[in-house]
C-alpha cells in the first residue's frame, strides 16, 4: 500500500513541481507557484494521516529520484555526501587510504590500491575484502561503509580483511591522495610520445600540458593522446587541451539551450604548444562528454587522426545548481555541438518509446556535416573513428558480466593461482578464456535478455487465456535458442573479454603505472596509432 501510494500519488504531483529557480520560471510562475503549494499540503496530509507510520526523508528521496529518472540519467539529486564525491572527482584531491573501493551486498572490497599510498604500504591488493574496521563490522554498518576509511591525514585506522579464506588485520595510515587527470605519459620509441588522460578534472589541462613539454623535450615529433575509458568532466577543461593543439581563436564548441544565458560559444584562448605535430587521439565506448568534445573538435579540425572504435555518444551538458543543507541538483541545461556543427548525442531521451525508453538515433537519421578540409562526418551516435577498430558484438552479455564483477573475481583468483615473471609479455591463452567461462558456469553466471523479459510476459498472458498448453513447446524452444544464443554472445566477444581480463590481471602484478607500459608494447590500437604516426603519407591522407 505504501508503495502504491508512492508511485500513484506522490511521484505524479511531485513530477510537476519545479524546485529550481531561473529564467525559465518567468513564463510559467503560476503554475509552478500552483504546483508546489499542491506538493506541500499533499505531503504535510499525508504525513499526518497516512494510517502507519511514514518516513518523511525516504518519501521524498524516493519522489524526487522518481522524477528526475523521467527526464535523463545526467540530471541528479545529490546528498552532501555525493557533493562531496563530486568535489573530489573535479579537483583530483581527497583524505582517505588511498585505493579505490566498491560496496556491494553489504561488502566492502578493495578494487584497485594505488602504488605507494597508505593502502598499498599496509599490504591491502585487489579483491581483499574489508569485514571490519576499528571496532565497526561492515557487515552490520547501515550507511556507506566506504566512509569509515575516511579521516584526517595522520590518522590511522585498523582494519581487517578476508584474503583467500585467510582473516587478517592490519593498519592504515590515512595521507592526502591525488589522483592525477594524467597517470602516465612517456616516450614510446625515440619519436613518439604517449599520453593517457582518464579524467577531466581541474588539473586535466596542466597536466596535459607539462606531459606534452616535457614529451617534446625528450625528443617527440609525433604524439599519442589516449581519452580511452574517460567519462569526461569539466568543459573548460576540455577547451584548453584542444589549444594546446590549435591556434588561439579557434572554435571549439557551442552550446544550446531553451535559457538563452546557456547558449554560448567556446573559443580557444591562449596560444597553443604545437599546432603541427602530428597527432592521433584514442577513443572507445566509454570515452565521453569532454573526451568526445576533445576528439570531435580535432576530427572537425583535420587536426588529428581518430583511432578505436565509436564513442559513448553524450552530447549533453551539465550545471550543478546549490539547494539547502549543502545538497545540489545537477541538471542538464544545453547540448553541445563541435565545430562542424554536429552533436553526437546518441540516446533520444525526450522521444521515447511505448516502454518508455529512451530511443537510439537510426543511422539513416544521422546528418552529414564537413570537417574544414570538408571530409565527411555525422552527428547522432557519438564520434565515429578515422580508424575503426571494432566494437562490441553484444554489449548486453558484457555488461552483465561487468556488474557482477566475474572479470574482477576472476583475475583475483588467476592472480593467487599463477605466478608471472614475464608480464611485458604476458598474454591469456585459449585454455585460459575456457576456464573462465567455466567460471561463469561454476558461479551461476545468467542474464535476462530483453526478449526473454518480452517472451515471459506474453506466455504469462497466453497461460491466462488458456492458451499456455498449446504454445509451451515452441516458448520452450524459443527460450532453449535464446540460451544457446548467450553462450554463443560470450564466444563472439572472446577478445574483448580477454583484453578486460588481461587489463585487470596485469593491474595486480604491476600496479596501474605498470599497465600502460604493457599497453605501449601489446595494445593493437596503439600499435596501429604508431603505424600511422610513422607514415606522414598514411597520416596525411586520413586527413584530405
Amino acid at each position: 500500500m505504501k508503495n502504491l501510494l508512492k508511485k500513484k500519488i506522490l511521484i505524479p504531483v511531485l513530477a510537476l513541481s519545479i524546485l529550481f529557480t531561473g529564467s525559465a520560471f518567468k513564463n510559467d510562475f503560476f503554475e509552478i507557484a500552483k504546483q508546489i503549494e499542491i506538493f506541500t499540503t499533499l505531503f504535510k496530509e499525508l504525513n499526518m494521516n497516512y494510517v502507519d507510520e511514514t518516513n518523511p526523508g525516504e518519501l521524498m528521496d524516493t519522489a524526487i529520484k522518481s522524477m528526475l529518472a523521467d527526464l535523463d540519467p545526467y540530471t541528479n539529486f545529490l546528498n552532501e555526501q555525493d557533493v562531496e564525491a563530486a568535489r573530489i572527482n573535479n579537483t583530483g584531491d581527497y583524505i582517505g587510504i588511498g585505493a579505490k573501493v566498491r560496496t556491494h551486498k553489504d561488502k566492502l572490497v578493495i578494487v584497485e590500491p594505488y602504488k605507494d599510498y597508505p593502502a598499498d604500504k599496509a599490504g591491502l591488493k585487489a579483491g581483499d575484502e574489508i569485514i571490519k574496521v576499528g571496532n565497526t563490522a561492515v557487515e552490520s554498518y547501515k550507511d556507506d561503509a566506504g566512509n569509515l576509511l575516511k579521516g584526517a591525514p595522520g590518522t590511522s585506522v585498523e582494519v581487517t580483511y578476508k584474503r583467500e579464506n585467510q582473516t587478517k588485520t592490519t593498519t592504515i595510515n590515512r595521507a592526502e591522495v591525488e589522483i592525477n587527470a594524467v597517470p602516465h605519459f612517456s616516450m614510446i620509441n625515440d619519436k613518439t610520445g604517449y599520453i593517457v588522460l582518464s579524467q577531466f578534472n581541474n588539473k586535466a589541462a596542466s597536466q596535459t600540458n607539462y606531459a606534452l613539454r616535457d614529451l617534446k623535450a625528450q625528443g617527440a615529433e609525433r604524439m599519442i593522446l589516449d581519452l580511452r575509458g574517460n567519462p569526461g568532466g569539466l568543459l573548460n577543461e576540455a577547451i584548453k587541451i584542444v589549444n594546446l593543439f590549435v591556434p588561439k581563436g579557434q572554435l571549439v564548441v557551442t552550446t544550446k539551450s531553451k535559457v538563452k544565458k546557456y547558449n554560448r560559444t567556446y573559443y580557444t584562448q591562449k596560444e597553443p604548444i604545437d599546432t603541427e605535430i602530428p597527432l592521433v587521439v584514442l577513443i572507445d565506448g566509454g570515452s565521453a562528454s569532454a573526451s568526445e568534445i576533445v576528439s570531435g573538435a580535432l576530427q572537425d579540425l583535420d587536426r588529428a587522426v581518430i583511432v578505436g572504435s565509436r564513442s559513448f555518444g553524450k552530447g549533453l551538458v551539465q550545471r550543478p545548481k546549490m539547494l539547502t543543507y549543502g545538497t545540489q541538483v545537477k541538471i542538464t541545461i544545453s547540448r553541445y555541438y563541435t565545430p562542424s556543427g554536429r552533436c553526437i548525442q546518441s540516446l533520444d531521451y525526450w522521444n521515447r518509446n511505448d516502454k518508455g525508453e529512451a530511443v537510439r538515433v537510426k543511422q539513416e537519421n544521422y546528418n552529414a556535416y564537413k570537417t574544414k578540409n570538408g571530409r565527411q562526418v555525422f552527428d547522432g551516435g557519438g564520434v565515429f573513428p578515422d580508424e575503426n577498430m571494432g566494437t562490441l558484438k553484444n554489449s548486453a552479455v558484457i555488461n552483465a558480466i561487468a556488474n557482477e564483477n566475474l572479470i574482477f573475481d576472476f583475475a583475483t583468483q588467476y592472480y593467487y593461482n599463477n605466478q608471472i615473471t614475464d608480464i611485458d609479455n604476458f598474454k591469456l591463452s585459449a585454455s585460459d578464456f575456457s576456464d573462465f567461462k567455466n567460471y561463469l558456469k561454476a558461479n551461476n553466471f545468467s542474464f535476462e535478455t530483453q526478449t526473454e523479459k518480452v517472451l515471459l510476459k506474453a506466455f504469462e498472458t497466453a497461460k491466462k487465456e488458456d492458451l499456455g498448453d498449446a504454445i509451451q513447446a515452441d516458448y520452450n524452444t524459443l527460450i532453449s535458442n535464446l540460451s544457446r544464443s548467450k553462450t554463443k554472445a560470450i564466444d563472439e566477444n572472446k577478445e574483448y573479454l580477454l583484453t578486460l581480463l588481461t587489463k585487470e590481471i596485469v593491474k595486480r602484478y604491476v600496479y596501474r603505472e605498470g599497465l600502460y607500459d604493457y599497453y605501449k608494447i601489446n595494445d593493437p590500437k596503439i600499435k596501429k596509432a604508431t603505424e600511422i604516426l610513422n607514415s606522414p603519407l598514411a597520416y596525411s591522407n586520413y586527413l584530405r
